[in-house]
């Protein structure tokens, strides 16, 4: 523990908004201003540049997202690089202690689904549903189910393996190499009826594609599920 003259140079960080010393009020501090946790959500597969952010996080200025990334860089969460050959790139990406902050938003997302209130008609981003299903895997009905898949989602490519229990997903190129399934959909928000409604893939209205083995593709839809929804708050009686 430091002493009290040292954590006073951290007053503009710790203490900002609460006189105390509890870890969670802390994390608080430090990640919960308007926007700061979609800009973390959509670092967490990888660095992005400032425009492709504006461009998934529509409703965010551009002197709000720079105010955010530049006080999630100072607090040690996201970090800058520049790529090199063809063409150099500037990068925001998260450090390792931000990439940390996964499982943190797994439980909030666990946790905030089972609210009534809820509304998955909102508009969700590519990122947003690739870390929704890593979110609400099934170990257990995963665990004899293995398969290489390739998500597209409007002009964005994610390649994910399922394995051991485990599905892991990284951002891709458009080209790509052979995948056990391929699901293709113009929009997010086209997965959540498969997936989490478990609404029939090929069934009328329904805008999300397969290619590949479609009893490959039922087992694989199966290991998803959300928690059970909270009872609604009792109504007050006037």
């Amino acid at each position: 523990m430091r002493s009290q003259k040292e954590t006073a140079v951290g007053r503009k960080l710790h203490g900002k908004w609460y006189d105390d010393a509890c870890g969670a009020v802390f994390a608080m501090e430090l990640i919960g201003e308007r926007w700061s946790l979609p800009v973390i959500r959509e670092l967490m597969l990888g660095g992005r540049r400032f425009s492709d952010m504006r461009a998934s996080l529509p409703g965010i200025s551009a002197k709000v997202l720079t105010e955010r990334l530049e006080s999630l860089e100072a607090a040690g969460i996201v970090t800058r690089l520049t790529l090199g050959a063809p063409a150099p790139a500037k990068l925001y990406a998260l450090t390792p202690w931000g990439l940390a902050l996964e499982p943190t938003m797994q439980a909030l997302g666990r946790w905030s689904v089972q609210s009534p209130e809820h509304n998955p008609q909102l508009p969700l981003t590519p990122v947003s549903l690739m870390l929704s299903l890593r979110t609400m895997l099934d170990p257990a009905a995963a665990r004899d189910v293995e398969a290489t898949i390739r998500f597209e989602v409007g002009a964005e490519h994610f390649d994910a393996q399922l394995t051991a229990g485990e599905l892991h997903i990284a951002r891709a190129s458009p080209e790509r190499a052979g995948a056990d399934l391929v699901f293709r959909a113009a929009e997010a928000n086209a997965y959540l009826w498969v997936f989490y409604g478990k609404q029939r893939l090929g069934a009328p209205g329904m805008t999300l594609a397969l290619e590949g083995d479609r009893l490959l593709a039922e087992r694989f839809i199966g290991c998803f599920r959300l928690p059970a929804k909270q009872p609604p708050p009792p109504r007050s009686q006037a």
